[in-house]
């Protein structure tokens, strides 16, 4: 896989949050094979994202630390440090851990994750978690899937990478099906997918889907708004049609 993929879609999704974008603007990442991966550096800006402002980080030497009871902040620095492939290149974001761990989902080879200010808005009210298990039109099935993981909000690097991991497994248990979107309480939006226009639809589609919903419940004097039932949310989950547009989508 080229790096330019990665870049491209970083640049798309950092032109979506340029507009009040003030300190961090979330973080991108890619698979090579079994053993590599590239992420953006910490401190890299994803909308002028250059090969320099990554670095390339072996598994191996991340996934382990999904399993540690406690590290110190200054233990997770040196392991970052130590996964990269070249002394030369800068310090992974420090989210590199859970984009490891997402990278080995069965057919997930990109990963974005970003702060969008209207899905903020949701996942800083008490709507965040409804706002991630239920859906509201057929589109936001077919780009983001029957439901979204819900993360409550936990202290970034180590400790959100495990709940991270947790909650996915638990998602992947009950629905049989690796997630389209990962929502984080108070943080922010994960999308993963097979390829950059899987993660960058996904990651739109969110955007509107938490517009619309701040926007029905407007209209409706503040109530929750009307959402689609469980089967009918299957039934546009299992048409053969949507699974062709899907495809034709790269999603």
């Amino acid at each position: 896989m080229s790096l330019d993929a990665l870049l491209s879609l970083s640049h798309q999704l950092g032109r979506e949050e340029r507009r009040l974008a003030i300190l961090g603007e979330g973080n991108t990442s890619m698979r090579h094979d079994a053993e590599t991966f590239t992420v953006k550096a910490s401190g890299s800006n994803l909308a002028t994202l250059s090969a320099p402002g990554t670095a390339t980080c072996r598994f191996d030497k991340l996934i382990p630390l999904l399993s540690a009871e406690s590290m110190t902040d200054a233990a997770v620095d040196e392991a970052l440090f130590a996964a990269r492939v070249s002394t030369e290149m800068k310090k992974p974001s420090v989210e590199a851990i859970f984009h490891a761990y997402l990278l080995t989902l069965p057919g997930v080879n990109y990963v974005g994750h970003t702060h969008p200010i209207a899905v903020n808005s949701l996942l800083c009210s008490k709507h965040a978690r409804t706002f991630a298990q239920r859906r509201l039109f057929p589109d936001e099935i077919v780009c983001c899937g029957v439901e979204s993981v819900f993360v409550p909000y936990t202290d970034p690097g180590l400790k959100l990478s495990q709940a991270i991991k947790a909650a996915t497994e638990d998602y992947i248990k009950r629905l049989s099906r690796p997630p389209r979107v990962i929502l984080l309480e108070n943080h922010g939006l994960i999308a993963l997918g097979a390829a950059p226009e899987a993660v960058l639809a996904a990651t739109l589609m969110a955007v509107k889907a938490a517009e619309i919903f701040g926007g029905a419940s407007a209209a409706s004097g503040g109530a929750e708004p009307v959402f689609l039932t469980p089967a009918q949310v299957e039934r546009i989950a299992g048409r053969p049609d949507e699974h062709y547009r899907q495809k034709a989508l790269g999603l």
